[in-house]
């Protein structure tokens, strides 16, 4: 069955870029001209997504509006003769079909995406976080459903992170059997174990197809530390079930742009890759006194 549908929580508060997202969504910060979550799209659409359903909260009311219509600014623009720009908001409402779903309580991620399940349905789908972005081709999502159709059951996207301190910040594979092309099974996974503890180099990051069987487990899930339900904790209970998958992805850059400065380097990165403002850009940063 292809993959049609991704889900995207979004419903967090964001409190690393406080005061800012007191009343904006962190989701929305600009990487140069766009927000972070239309990058997120974007790769999903541009990977064969058609559905992107988005677990929103409390003060995420900007993001729906932004992949909406406006009729009366694109009004305003076909009146003025800015008709480029006018096809530029008409676009990124186009992109794909928006659902949103309202999370009540801020359970953790795995409540977030257990919210879904009607939505969902009887499909295989895509889960992404709302604040990780990538440079890269081909993108991460193609080479992860390029893995799933090879296996047809679970994958997870991974790669190695080494750095110090980064043990404390994602979870990790313990791997199982090699499968060939950079996948293996997956036996287990840890959740911030430190860099002592870590089980492997491969850190499981925010891009992950899942099956519809993990909504039961999800329901079945306690919770953890803080009172959230851990989507990992769900994933390794489906794993001694069936088997699943990660996938090491190559070619790619990470921006945790959850975190000021992972978002400082996508900032400045994506832009120097820009046709209309990389060389102006470059030229003013080798300029500068550092």
């Amino acid at each position: 069955m292809s993959i049609r549908k991704i889900v995207i929580p979004v419903a967090g508060y964001g409190t690393r870029f406080l005061p800012f997202t007191k009343s904006i969504p962190k989701e929305m910060l600009p990487i140069v001209d766009r927000p972070v979550i239309q990058y997120i799209v974007e790769e999903a659409v541009e990977a064969g997504i058609e559905e992107v359903i988005l677990i929103t909260g409390y003060s995420k009311r900007a993001i729906e509006d932004y992949f909406d219509y406006n009729l009366e600014l694109e009004y305003l623009l076909d009146k003025s003769g800015k008709i480029e720009q006018k096809k530029l908001i008409r676009d990124v409402s186009d992109m794909a079909r928006f659902v949103y779903i309202r999370q009540k309580e801020m359970k953790g991620h795995g409540h977030a995406v257990l919210q879904a399940k009607e939505v969902v349905g009887n499909e295989p789908f895509v889960l992404m976080w709302g604040d990780e972005i990538y440079s890269g081709q081909p993108s991460k999502l193609k080479q992860l459903i390029e893995a799933y159709n090879r296996f047809d059951a679970p994958v997870l996207f991974t790669m190695k992170r080494d750095d110090p301190g980064d043990g404390d910040k994602y979870g990790y594979i313990k791997v199982g059997e090699d499968m060939g092309q950079g996948a293996f099974r997956v036996e287990d996974m840890v959740e911030k174990p430190g860099d002592a503890n870590k089980p492997s180099s491969f850190a499981s990051l925010g891009c992950f197809i899942l099956t519809p069987d993990i909504f039961p487990l999800l329901e079945q899930q306690a919770a953890g530390k803080g009172g959230e339900i851990v989507t990992l904790d769900a994933v390794n209970a489906l794993a001694k079930r069936r088997p699943v998958y990660a996938q090491e992805c190559t070619g790619l850059k990470y921006f945790d742009c959850g975190n000021k400065l992972g978002y400082l380097k996508a900032t400045v990165e994506f832009a120097l890759n820009r046709d209309d403002l990389g060389e102006d850009f470059r030229t003013y940063l080798k300029g500068l006194s550092l």
